[in-house]
């Protein structure tokens, strides 16, 4: 079936409160994080002139990709069908996956379709499922597999030109993916892309503090130090509106997407499964009938097609398991309680990790390994978004948003109905509303004649 994008009048941008929104995803920004950063000077001034939450609840499971495509629709994973980081791909080495890079996994229409739909430009910088999208300037999330090219598969999945243009202006400050030099490139290309082109929507993907917590836990050094140049970067981008003579015309949306809890135990699930023969080895190839596909706090109970006696061989290991007190799994979802979180309907079964514990898919290892035994600080998420201390933050700050005005909760499915709010694109698909308690009151009336009409390449 072929999904359209809703078709929008025109006339709804007389109700746009900005011409420019820049969405900053400041990935793992959560309430534990919201003391600190709320005192950097920079964000304290977005804080000031706008409205701001540390009570935005994400969805499950609490995965980048999983959680991104939900910002960018405004439904939940068992509509939009991002379940995962990466498609299943058992027995294949976590750095040797492919992910879900590409906008047409995506089974329903963006807020970036709708908006160039209405004749605006588009921008995404490292935006996860954004690879071969309508964004018109575009350098997508992906990465080079065994014999691809990185610079070529960059090239074919989003703008060339602007890529390009991006490379050449500002590759010398990366050093592969490693950080902070990656989201110094991404600020930069970013500050540029505002400067330069002035997009309607600019959709970015910041990425240090993720990282950060995965290194060294939540509760590190490093983690401040992000926090600490997290606000410098955004002072780079706020300078840069202020450059483009647009700072009366913008708001700035910046987001956390998850948050995440410190481990001292991975818990190697697929063992169980091997043990009773659910996985196994036949001319030398390892073989399945069932097999669980991890995402740090939670995973996936995937059987093959038709093959009821697996399912239920598996769920007798997990409870044989859970029932010797063996500690590591909290829960287990069924379709009834997965289809009230609006989980994915790719599985019938999800297990829930417990705090300082994380599920892991490698058969190489013992079923339970103490990280800090083995002198490993780590960090991760994927969890339920109901559990305590696992809200993220936000701030929305510019031309028709209240100022200091502090909302309580949210869904992550509200985010794109209030990016269209803002641009003046009606965009709902059912699960999120737009939050018309942070804006002021009265249209703001925009003119789009001289900006955002030109939709060719530049």
């Amino acid at each position: 079936m072929e999904l359209t994008t809703p078709q929008v009048p025109h006339a709804s941008r007389a109700r746009a409160k900005a011409k420019h929104l820049i969405v900053i995803s400041y990935d793992a920004f959560s309430e534990d994080n919201w003391e600190m950063a709320r005192r950097q000077p920079n964000l304290a001034k977005l804080i000031k002139q706008g409205a701001s939450s540390n009570r935005l609840k994400s969805v499950y499971p609490t995965l980048t990709y999983v959680v991104h495509t939900t910002i960018a629709t405004g439904v939940y994973p068992d509509k939009h069908g991002i379940h995962h980081n990466n498609p299943l791909q058992p027995f294949v080495k976590e750095e040797d996956q492919a992910w879900f890079w590409f906008q047409d996994a995506i089974k329903v229409p963006t807020i970036y379709d709708a908006v160039l739909q209405q004749g605006m430009t588009t921008a995404g910088i490292l935006w996860p499922v954004s690879g071969k999208s309508s964004l018109k300037y575009n350098i997508p999330e992906v990465r080079a597999l065994k014999g691809e090219n990185q610079a070529l598969k960059v090239l074919r999945s989003g703008s060339p030109l602007y890529c390009i243009g991006m490379e050449l202006r500002y590759g010398r400050i990366r050093q592969g993916i490693s950080q902070p030099h990656l989201d110094d490139f991404t600020t930069e290309c970013a500050t540029d892309t505002i400067k330069r082109k002035k997009p309607n929507l600019l959709m970015m993907h910041l990425i240090d503090l993720d990282d950060a917590k995965h290194m060294y836990g939540t509760d590190s050094e490093e983690v401040k130090q992000v926090i600490r140049r997290m606000d410098l970067r955004l002072g780079r981008i706020m300078q840069a509106v202020e450059d483009a003579g647009i700072s009366e015309d913008t708001v700035i949306m910046v987001q956390g997407d998850h948050g995440q809890f410190n481990v001292r135990y991975k818990l190697h699930l697929n063992n169980l499964l091997q043990a009773k023969g659910l996985i196994y080895e036949e001319n030398g190839v390892l073989n399945w009938r069932a097999f669980f596909q991890c995402g740090g706090g939670s995973a996936y109970l995937h059987i093959r097609p038709g093959d009821e006696e697996a399912e239920q061989l598996a769920l007798a290991a997990v409870a044989e398991y859970m029932q010797g007190y063996a500690p590591g799994i909290e829960s287990v979802y069924t379709r009834d309680k997965l289809d009230r979180m609006h989980a994915s309907t790719c599985t019938n079964v999800m297990l829930e990790a417990r705090r300082g514990y994380c599920f892991d898919e490698s058969l190489k290892d013992p079923l339970v390994v103490d990280l800090e035994a083995h002198g490993i600080r780590y960090a991760t998420h994927g969890y339920s978004p109901e559990k305590s201390g696992y809200r993220c933050n936000i701030v929305v700050s510019g031309a028709g948003i209240k100022e200091g005005y502090t909302f309580g909760e949210l869904e992550m499915v509200d985010i794109a109905p209030t990016m269209g709010r803002i641009l003046g694109v009606e965009f709902s698909q059912g699960d999120g509303r737009a939050l018309e308690e942070i804006f002021t009151e009265g249209v703001h009336r925009v003119s789009y004649a001289a900006e955002g009409m030109n939709t060719a390449h530049q």
